[in-house]
């Protein structure tokens, strides 16, 4: 626990210091200050399929596998897929509204993002109330998320699209691809931390479940 709090203060630390590192990045040259969205956008975004592909491999070790610690992760990788979703699906229209004059087009990658996105909340709503075997079911839905990762990110290779195509942030200079480096770290430090620390409470929920069961059958 005390390397999680660790983590935990770095990660703070690295918050602390995004605003004074993404302002000093150079504006872009045609959308001016409301570009630097972009250095919490793509990180959460990226994060968003991340967490969906982790939630979908864990599912499948689930059905497979029968273990509950896989379902545990898969569980709370979902849910940090609906966390960086919802990031994403509020940060862009924020960007794009300033920057396109659009709050939102039904282009491919906005459309599946945002199906993805209901994907993993009906997910979370079906494990919270669906009784026995949703589980199982959840898992399926988590497959079904997981499947449309690829398409979301390919997407602007090839259909229209206001978004740019995924060759642009590799070809960054150096000035904006390090803020945006920096920031997707941060979340990523983020991400890994929460994942640790959903798991462990899964794992005492079950051991206290355990533990009430022996209880009631001595």
């Amino acid at each position: 626990m005390s390397r999680i709090k660790a983590i935990l203060v770095m990660v703070a630390a690295m918050f602390v210091a995004a605003p004074w590192i993404i302002n000093a990045a150079p504006y872009e040259s045609t959308m001016g200050l409301v570009q630097k969205i972009f250095y919490f956008h793509m990180p959460s975004a990226f994060l968003f399929l991340i967490s969906a592909i982790v939630s979908g491999v864990y599912s499948a070790m689930f059905l497979f596998g029968k273990k509950p610690p896989s379902d545990w992760k898969a569980l709370a990788a979902a849910e940090l897929a609906l966390v960086f979703g919802t990031i994403t699906l509020v940060t862009g229209p924020l960007w794009a509204r300033k920057a396109w004059g659009l709050w939102w087009v039904w282009d491919a990658r906005l459309t599946s993002s945002l199906l993805l996105w209901m994907i993993f909340a009906a997910y979370l709503l079906l494990r919270r109330y669906g009784g026995p075997g949703s589980d199982k079911l959840g898992a399926g839905m988590a497959l079904f998320g997981m499947a449309n990762v690829p398409f979301i990110y390919v997407s602007v290779n090839y259909w229209r699209t206001l978004h740019p195509q995924t060759s642009v942030v590799p070809t960054l200079p150096v000035s904006m691809g390090g803020p945006l480096w920096f920031c997707f770290a941060a979340l990523l430090l983020f991400f890994l931390t929460m994942m640790s620390l959903r798991v462990r409470l899964e794992r005492q929920r079950a051991a206290l479940e355990r533990y009430y069961l022996s209880e009631d059958n001595p």
